[in-house]
C-alpha cells in the first residue's frame, strides 16, 4: 500500500473513533465550477445583509489561499439529529442549536484529529475551519463523495439525509482522493413546495435574504412586515425543506451527549417562550448557537410570530 493510501486510512479510522459520521478527501485547488455560481449569486444579492459573504471571494474558492501549501481537504461529517423534539405547541428551534455550539464540540474534534495526524504521520501543517471561515463546505464535501448537493442546497445521503454538520481539515499533505457521488434528488420537489417563504428560487440555488434562517438569526433590523404569518412557528432558524426531504426518513438520532438539549428546552409552549426573561434565556442557552440572535433578538422574532 503507497504511503499516501496509508495516511488516508490512518486519518478516516481516526475520524470514526472521533465520532464523526464519515470522512471524504479531496485534492485542494481552484473550484472552478462554484466559480461562476457564487459570482452570481452574489451578484443577484442573494446575501442579503450578510456582508461577509461578499468577503474574501477568492479564498473561498482556493484552499491553497487560506493554507498554503495545502494539498488535501479532509471534509467531516457529524450527526445532530436529536433524539426528541420540542413539544407540538412551541415556537420552534432548528434542531442544530438544540444543544451546545457545535462550532465548540467540532472544534475540538479537530483539533484532536490534527494532534493525532502530526504524531502519527509527521509535520503535518494546515488549519481546522468549522463554518466560521471562508470555505465552501458543501461544496468540499459533495466534491470529496460525502453525499450530493440537494434541491435545497443542502448535502444529502443517501444512508443519512442531511442533518449533520460539515467541518474541514486543509493539511498539506499527500492523500487518496475520494470521487463525487451522483445526484439522487431526481424529479422531487419537496423542499420546493414547502418552503414557506419560497426561498428555494430554483432548484439548487436558495435565496439567502427570503430564507427564515437569514430573518431570525442573521438579520438585525426589523423583519419585513410581507412575511408576516409565513414563519410556521420558527423562532430560531428553518428545518422544513429538511423535514420534508424523502432521504431525512433515514436519519437516525446523533450519539454525541454535548448535543443533547436542556430538558426544559424541549418542554416550554409558546406561552412560556412569550414570556421567558433574559435570565431564563441564559440559562438555557449557555454554551447554545442561539446566542447567536440574542436575547432581544429572540424576542423580536417571538413578537413577529405572534402579530
Amino acid at each position: 500500500m503507497s504511503r499516501p493510501a496509508t495516511n488516508t486510512d490512518l486519518i478516516k479510522s481516526e475520524a470514526t473513533r472521533l465520532g464523526f459520521l464519515s470522512c471524504g478527501i479531496s485534492k485542494a485547488g481552484f473550484l472552478e465550477e462554484e466559480a461562476p455560481r457564487l459570482e452570481k449569486w452574489l451578484n443577484d444579492n442573494m446575501q442579503g445583509e450578510m456582508s461577509y459573504m461578499e468577503n474574501h471571494f477568492d479564498k473561498r474558492l482556493d484552499p491553497t489561499l487560506l493554507v498554503p501549501g495545502a494539498k488535501s481537504v479532509v471534509s467531516l461529517l457529524l450527526n445532530y439529529f436529536p433524539k426528541q423534539t420540542q413539544r407540538e405547541d412551541s415556537y420552534k428551534i432548528s434542531k442544530y442549536a438544540y444543544g451546545t455550539d457545535y462550532h465548540f464540540v467540532i472544534k475540538d474534534k479537530l483539533k484532536q484529529l490534527l494532534n493525532f495526524i502530526r504524531e502519527e504521520i509527521g509535520d503535518v501543517h494546515g488549519r481546522a475551519f468549522v463554518d466560521s471561515a471562508p470555505v465552501l463546505d458543501k461544496a468540499w464535501a459533495a466534491k470529496s463523495g460525502l453525499g450530493w448537493m440537494g434541491k435545497h442546497s443542502n448535502l444529502l445521503t443517501k444512508q443519512l439525509g442531511s442533518f449533520y454538520f460539515i467541518a474541514e481539515l486543509i493539511i498539506d499533505l499527500d492523500l487518496e482522493y475520494d470521487t463525487p457521488v451522483t445526484d439522487h434528488c431526481g424529479s422531487c420537489t419537496a423542499c420546493i413546495d414547502a418552503c414557506p417563504t419560497q426561498a428555494i428560487v430554483e432548484p439548487y440555488v436558495v435565496d439567502g435574504s427570503k430564507c427564515i434562517s437569514y430573518f431570525t438569526i442573521e438579520l438585525k433590523n426589523e423583519i419585513p412586515s410581507k412575511f408576516s404569518g409565513k414563519f410556521d412557528d420558527w423562532m430560531f432558524g428553518c428545518d422544513v425543506c429538511q423535514d420534508v426531504c424523502p432521504w431525512n426518513r433515514f436519519s437516525r438520532a446523533h450519539r454525541e451527549p454535548l448535543f443533547d438539549p436542556n430538558p426544559e428546552l424541549l418542554q416550554l409552549s409558546k406561552g412560556d417562550w412569550e414570556e421567558i426573561t433574559e435570565e431564563v434565556f441564559m440559562r438555557l442557552f449557555k454554551n447554545s448557537a442561539v446566542k447567536r440572535t440574542g436575547f432581544k433578538g429572540l424576542k423580536r422574532n417571538i413578537s413577529f410570530l405572534k402579530d
